[in-house]
């Protein structure tokens, strides 16, 4: 099934002459794609766009993208700047928030430019820069590493990635589907030793305590994404 017509099937009746309800879905103008393509500060596609979207019409909603720096992100959904923020975890936000049940699959792994030593596990590269996106936490390399963990921050994943092609830094820490879209396209090239597990998971939404929709809502919704295999659907397109 397209996701066209994934979507279509999932919009909800609308009265002649009604416009759907709008859901506000925040995305941080760091992520890049395949999560996200932004032109002039508006979201453009990928994932994120493409789950807002399956989200919204679960609801019989229009979702309607609010896209700002990851430091604004927190006091938007506060203030009910926006309904939700997705492929999150409590561990990286600080707030009163509702948390949706997990649905988006993340793995975090570590890589290492081939041209260095291979390390066998995470606590090889204890004391050594590892290439990170600012004002993300990687509580499990905190753990792992502890005062070994060296960050070299970066403004996104793509020029970390850039950084590592050209010797800049040996590590970085990344989202696996992003790696393996950027390896696709083959830009930046790059050649590595096999990457290090860090962590795999569930990213769920946060939704705002001022909101025009409530987490039982959200929940719903989310559901019926998964009865249809609507995430894996999305994530499909980009592989």
């Amino acid at each position: 099934m397209t996701i066209s017509k994934l979507l279509l099937s999932m919009l909800l009746p609308i009265p002649l002459g009604l416009q759907a309800a709008e859901l506000s879905v925040l995305v941080d103008t760091s992520t890049d794609m395949p999560m996200a393509r932004f032109e002039r500060g508006r979201l453009a596609e990928g994932i994120h766009k493409d789950i807002g979207q399956a989200l919204a019409a679960a609801m019989g909603r229009t979702a309607v993208f609010v896209a700002l720096p990851r430091k604004r992100i927190v006091r938007a959904l506060e203030d009910g700047g926006a309904d939700v923020l997705c492929s999150y975890v409590p561990e990286w936000l600080n707030g009163a928030f509702g948390w949706s049940q997990p649905f988006i699959p993340i793995t975090e792994v570590l890589i290492t430019a081939r041209n260095v030593t291979r390390p066998r596990s995470v606590a090889d590269v204890s004391g050594q820069a590892i290439g990170t996106v600012l004002g993300y936490s990687h509580p499990e390399l905190d753990e792992m590493l502890g005062k070994g963990f060296i960050r070299d921050d970066s403004a996104s994943s793509l020029i970390n990635l850039r950084k590592l092609a050209v010797g800049r830094v040996r590590h970085v820490v990344t989202a696996r589907v992003f790696l393996d879209y950027r390896q696709k396209l083959g830009d930046p090239v790059l050649v590595l030793h096999p990457p290090l597990p860090v962590k795999s998971y569930m990213g769920q939404c946060a939704v705002s305590p001022k909101g025009k929709v409530k987490l039982a809502e959200v929940d719903k919704a989310i559901r019926r994404l998964i009865a249809d295999d609507a995430v894996a659907t999305i994530f499909a397109r980009y592989q």
